[in-house]
């Protein structure tokens, strides 16, 4: 079966965007005098922003009232966007403009779909808000990864049936949402994390359309 689509996410896959994530979670996490390593930084990749802040709380066994909850994450998501907001097309990561650039060339369709809802800013920042040929992300969508809505979402925007696109995540959560959607994934990032993803890459400069062709054919796909 043909390849007729890509979605990528976006933290950490297109934009170097995974850190100030982390900043903005260890800052709070500082606050709250919770201990936040970079193994929990990973556990947090592909989540809500409220499931993100759970996860701190029970990193510190810590419980707080609804109120709290909402009050601190968007205290976190404030200092993102300070970080964000000062962002340029440099932090665009190695490859990205290249590959994304090559398969719209080959008549592929290619979308965003990530949870945040800090999307639109990031792409303005960067250059890319007209690159793409839709764009799901947390203002659209209700359900976090490893729920598919998200690509299911960028599937249905780009008229495409989930079976012919293929899927560019950073995280576990989300190499399972596009497992979920019945999409081939492409892992970006560490092997020993992203294992359950039908082949990994350590970054988009690593790959081509000829090489993405191989792996549908090598997922069973085609």
């Amino acid at each position: 079966m043909k390849l007729k689509g890509c979605i990528f996410d976006l933290d950490g896959v297109i934009v170097d965007t995974a850190r100030y994530h982390s900043l903005a979670w260890k800052r709070l996490a500082d606050q709250l005098k919770i201990h936040f390593s970079e193994e929990d930084n990973e556990r947090l990749k592909g989540v809500s922003r409220m499931d993100s802040l759970d996860i701190i709380l029970e990193i510190g066994n810590m419980r707080l009232n609804e109120e709290l909850r909402k009050e601190y994450a968007s205290l976190k998501n404030r200092w993102y966007i300070e970080y964000i907001s000062r962002m340029t097309p440099d932090e665009i990561l190695p490859g990205s403009l290249e590959f994304i650039k090559e398969l719209k060339e080959a008549g592929i369709k290619v979308a965003i779909g990530s949870a945040s809802k800090n999307t639109p800013l990031i792409l303005e920042r960067v250059g890319m808000e007209n690159l793409f040929d839709a764009v799901a992300d947390g203002n659209r969508i209700s359900k976090a990864k490893p729920d598919p809505e998200v690509f299911l979402t960028a599937a249905k925007m780009l008229g495409i049936e989930p079976v012919r696109i293929a899927v560019f995540e950073d995280a576990v959560a989300g190499v399972r949402a596009a497992l979920n959607a019945g999409m081939i994934c492409i892992g970006v990032g560490s092997s020993g994390i992203l294992s359950e993803a039908h082949s990994v890459i350590p970054g988009l400069n690593k790959i081509n359309l000829k090489k993405l062709e191989k792996i549908v054919k090598l997922s069973g796909y085609e």
